[in-house]
């Protein structure tokens, strides 16, 4: 069988000098060495073997004692001054008689010998044993510089703690981390590093290193806060790992520690301090403040108005741009000891420091509205935003942080409820409402769960006979303590907490349920139902209509449901797609409080309203001036019946007011002139009486 040739290169085990003067000597010992996969190369004197190895690359040396001119001996010393043991193993050849020689040898560092005549096989496993601790040194070498390398660049400081002698080992990086110089003493014990661990974030600690010790957790992983140097606490992560006995018995546990200050106390996207880092600053101010009464500081809270609908229209990601070019705007209106911060989403949050009295907080209120009055150019798109700011003083006498900012928020609401794009300064009252309102959130809370709500009534009547067609259903809540609670007090409330949506849900089912109840007993009628702006952005409105219908028989034409102006306004595209759903099934639909501060005529079109519904408010002045508010109403009357729309005159609660509207060819109203709203009991009388009056007068 012909044998092929490999072509496959395969690398030697290593390379190794051969030095002897017998020349019969080194070719035996590289004929063998070669066979069993070594390179060798080979050299009869002294001074040649140290040319060699000044000029070439050898994992080993064979060194023969006796050499002509420059001794073995003398060419070890010279090796050793350059090479260490590990670096290049050196193995002296001699006599067997010369143990002189071999003593001397091994005191000046050669790693092994072998005598002659050689024994082979003992030779090449002195050889191996020496090559193959050669390579494990340079292995472990070679790692631990690559994790020396690796911590450097990583900045961790390491720890290691003997658990049996409870005896620490801090490197000089965590040293340096705690602005502690490498050769600064301090305690090798535990206490070192938990004593200068935040006292809110100690237990954690050591709650999370005993679970890793006793659960046997592959990794233990804790974030925490440090004292540093300078007396501000830095946050670090600390990572470590137990290690084991034979038994399973903890003996051991190392790990580093990482500065993470930056990631944890600085907002990712606009580079500001976020809430961690802008509460510990005004920590430190209101401990100022309380040491030296002649120091004052500022807190301004700053949401930007109408954020959402930027997000929703141009993309979160102009989003987070006009948040960045913000923030750089929020820096200039401000000094530079001041703190801007990003508390989270649109909130941001402003500490001004010494301040010297209110004007230097409400001045920098204004800079902030006058800096957000011209547009932010992002990706080719003209934004325009504004914002609404409340402010706490510190001379408000405060204990802790949190009440800073928990006024500041109740002022900038305060902002926000006035009309948007300017700044309130708090003051109690602020508080006392605020505590009221959240009471009152609580409550109402409680009375979604007990049903604590009742609909009442409203009669909406045909204008040219007073004959009731149909009646408004509205909300009240009698509360068990402070009895009821008009609709102004809590519907508000309802829609920022989403709990409007069970009680529209209630009052829509209560509402058919009670008005089939009456068309059976008094013929013809309709209902209507007030929609919340919440209530109609969900798209399951339409699936709640049908429910409804269907399990209180309810005709589809008998009920019609109705929306501010407003929250028309605010959801176009949606409202005229659920505005067409729901004519799908033949329900009537309303604009309620029709001429209030919107330019929506031109917008009518879009939507298959069959009612509008004129304000109280012109309806009201009628009277007061008739030039004036007459010709609104005239004008609404007359564009409703060029549209094909039914008109509704809310707040009739006078006979000139009715006259007027009968004049003005209005078809319907309601008012206290017909019937204020009243519980379903009353409401049946009121139907009742007026139908008897309507079969007199046939």
């Amino acid at each position: 069988m012909t044998q092929v040739q490999s072509d496959t290169f395969e690398e030697p085990l290593g390379h190794i000098l051969v030095v002897d003067d017998e020349e019969v000597n080194c070719d035996l010992l590289r004929r063998r060495l070669e066979r069993k996969g070594y390179s060798v190369d080979t050299v009869g004197d002294g001074s040649g073997a140290l040319e060699k190895i000044q000029n070439e690359h050898f994992d080993m040396v064979l060194l023969d004692i006796m050499l002509p001119v420059v001794d073995g001996i003398t060419v070890l010393k010279t090796i050793r001054e350059e090479f260490s043991a590990s670096e290049l193993p050196v193995i002296m050849v001699s006599a067997k008689d010369d143990s002189e020689g071999i003593v001397e040898a091994l005191q000046l560092g050669a790693n092994d010998y072998i005598t002659k005549p050689v024994d082979f096989p003992v030779a090449l496993a002195r050889i191996d044993t020496q090559l193959s601790h050669r390579r494990m040194k340079m292995a472990l070498q070679e790692s631990e510089e690559r994790y020396a390398l690796a911590l450097a660049g990583a900045n961790d400081g390491l720890w290691d703690w003997d658990l049996r002698t409870d005896k620490m080992y801090y490197s000089a990086r965590w040293k340096a981390m705690l602005g502690l110089t490498e050769d600064e003493p301090i305690l090798n014990t535990p206490e070192e590093w938990f004593g200068r661990v935040h006292p809110n974030d100690l237990k954690a600690l050591k709650e999370s290193i005993e679970r890793h010790l006793e659960d046997g957790d592959l990794h233990f992983e804790c974030e925490y806060r440090i004292l540093h140097q300078s007396g501000s606490y830095r946050w670090a992560l600390s990572r470590g790992m137990a290690v084991r006995d034979a038994k399973g018995e903890v003996y051991r546990m190392a790990g580093s520690q990482t500065d993470i200050t930056n990631r944890k106390v600085y907002d990712p996207l606009t580079g500001l301090p976020n809430r961690i880092l802008f509460m510990d600053r005004l920590a430190h101010s209101l401990r100022r403040f309380k040491r030296h009464r002649e120091y004052d500081f500022a807190v301004l809270l700053l949401d930007l108005d109408r954020f959402k609908i930027v997000n929703d229209s141009l993309g979160h990601h102009i989003g987070d741009k006009l948040l960045i070019e913000l923030a750089q705007r929020l820096n200039l209106c401000v000094r530079d000891g001041d703190t801007v911060a990003r508390f989270g989403g649109d909130e941001f949050t402003i500490l001004l420091d010494e301040i010297t009295d209110v004007s230097d907080a409400t001045r920098v209120a204004e800079r902030i509205q006058e800096a957000l009055q011209s547009p932010f150019i992002l990706d080719g798109h003209e934004v325009f935003t504004s914002a609404s700011v409340g402010i706490a003083l510190s001379a408000t006498g405060y204990e802790i942080p949190n009440d800073v900012v928990r006024d500041a928020d109740t002022a900038m609401n305060r902002a926000k409820a006035l009309g948007k794009a300017r700044h309130e300064m708090f003051d109690r009252a602020m508080h006392t409402q605020s505590s009221r309102r959240l009471q009152l959130e609580t409550d109402l809370r409680r009375a979604v769960e007990r049903e604590e709500f009742e609909v009442f009534y409203q009669a909406i009547v045909d204008l040219a006979d007073e004959m009731i067609i149909g009646f408004e259903a509205l909300v009240r809540w009698t509360h068990p303590e402070r009895g009821r609670v008009f609709p102004d007090e809590f519907v508000g409330i309802a829609e920022e907490t989403g709990l409007i949506l069970p009680i529209d849900r209630y009052v829509m089912r209560e509402a058919c349920r009670q008005t089939k109840e009456w068309q059976e007993k008094f013929g013809p009628l309709s209902i209507s139902v007030n929609l919340s702006a919440k209530q109609f952005a969900l798209r399951d409105i339409v699936y709640v209509i049908d429910s409804v219908l269907q399990d209180t028989g309810l005709a589809p034409t008998d009920l019609k449901l109705e929306i501010t102006e407003s929250a028309l306004m605010d959801n176009q595209d949606s409202a005229a797609e659920i505005f067409h759903e729901i004519k799908k099934r033949n329900v009537q639909l309303g604009l309620d409080d029709f001429g209030t501060g919107y330019s929506s005529l031109s917008y009518l079109h879009r939507f298959p309203l069959d009612t509008l519904k004129i304000d109280r408010s012109f309806v009201s002045r009628m009277n007061e001036s008739p030039g004036e508010h007459e010709a609104i109403v005239r004008t609404i009357v007359n564009l409703a019946q060029n549209l094909k729309f039914k008109t509704v005159a809310e707040g009739i609660e006078t006979i000139d007011q009715l006259h007027s509207l009968q004049a003005l060819d209005c078809l319907y109203g309601q008012g206290y002139y017909f019937s204020k709203p009243m519980p379903a009991a009353e409401a049946e009388q009121l139907l009742k009486e007026n139908r008897q009056k309507a079969s007199r007068t046939a």
